[in-house]
């Protein structure tokens, strides 16, 4: 068995939303113009007691219970994140702390900014495919609000914070992951620690023309993998960095635009967290279905880029 299957889902959003309108009273902005360019409507904010560890925690116990399985069951835990509070331990094994998962099972952080779900996933089944086991848990959790200048309009109105988590079962299903990564066109901050020593910054136009080559080719890597045609596919979840970039691929595919799933106007862009948030509000809301095929792209910072196609089979616990 070298493919995997999606099981179950959870999530956690902060306690703080904020709205377009809250940011316009700071900021030289609108809330007309932040969503005509980026669909985002709001976003939340971490509050003083909240992380992207704590969000993680509350996410990964939601998907255990949601499984139905226990902690046992459990061969590793990865998880993707750039916001981590601390830099150790890391938000994985404070996840396996929380969840009481085995002391004997890996528990590891990846970074691959917008991309990391995706990263974090082939993480998880090349440790199943050494190590053994059946069930991985994969977490994206960001508190991006702490790395940022809210003060600066180009990004303090794309980011918000979040956690999803996702459990997957090894099985023979339909499967296929692509990753990449090109380096040299990254921006450094400068400084002897550059860690924390200075906020987010992005390049949005840049960002917009590498996300409108990456998505599509990601996405047919992953069908032509599986032998599958777009048709097959029921749902398409992209990272949610801009709606605009979302629209621009679904003309140039010549998509059905109904199955490329929306959030970012409720959440912002919530980096490696966004994928499976998406994934948990579409469990919740009886979107997915028992056998639907989802493609879940991801493209951001590095630069990186990855993909998968997975299908959908929550265990029954009847």
């Amino acid at each position: 068995m070298n493919g995997l299957q999606l099981i179950a889902t959870g999530g956690a959003l902060p306690g703080r939303t904020v709205t377009n309108e809250e940011l316009s009273r700071t900021v030289d902005t609108s809330d007309e113009w932040i969503t005509t360019r980026t669909g985002i409507r709001a976003r939340h904010w971490c509050t003083e007691e909240e992380s992207a560890a704590t969000l993680a925690i509350v996410a990964a116990k939601q998907a255990l219970e949601c499984s139905g399985l226990s902690p046992q069951d459990i061969a590793c835990c990865v998880c993707a994140t750039l916001s981590a509070p601390d830099a150790t331990p890391s938000v994985a094994c404070q996840v396996q702390r929380a969840l009481s998962l085995p002391e004997n099972r890996p528990a590891l952080d990846v970074n691959a900014a917008c991309s990391g779900f995706i990263y974090g996933t082939a993480v998880a089944r090349g440790l199943m495919a050494t190590l053994g086991g059946r069930y991985a848990l994969v977490v994206g959790c960001e508190a991006l609000s702490r790395l940022m200048d809210q003060t600066d309009r180009s990004t303090c109105v794309l980011f918000g914070d979040g956690a999803g988590a996702a459990i997957f079962e090894l099985c023979d299903a339909p499967f296929a992951i692509t990753l990449g990564a090109r380096g040299d066109e990254a921006i450094h901050a400068g400084g002897p620690c550059r860690t924390g020593s200075a906020p987010i910054s992005m390049d949005g136009r840049a960002v917009f023309r590498f996300a409108v080559d990456a998505l599509p080719r990601c996405l047919h890597a992953v069908l032509d993998e599986t032998q599958l045609a777009l048709d097959d596919v029921d749902w398409v979840v992209c990272h949610q960095a801009n709606s605009r970039i979302i629209d621009h691929c679904v003309k140039a595919l010549h998509a059905d635009a109904a199955k490329f799933y929306k959030n970012m106007d409720r959440h912002g862009n919530t980096s490696a967290a966004s994928i499976p948030v998406a994934l948990n509000e579409m469990s919740e809301a009886g979107l997915l279905k028992a056998g639907q095929k989802v493609s879940c792209i991801g493209f951001g910072g590095g630069l990186t880029w990855g993909g998968m196609l997975v299908t959908y089979s929550p265990l029954s616990h009847g």
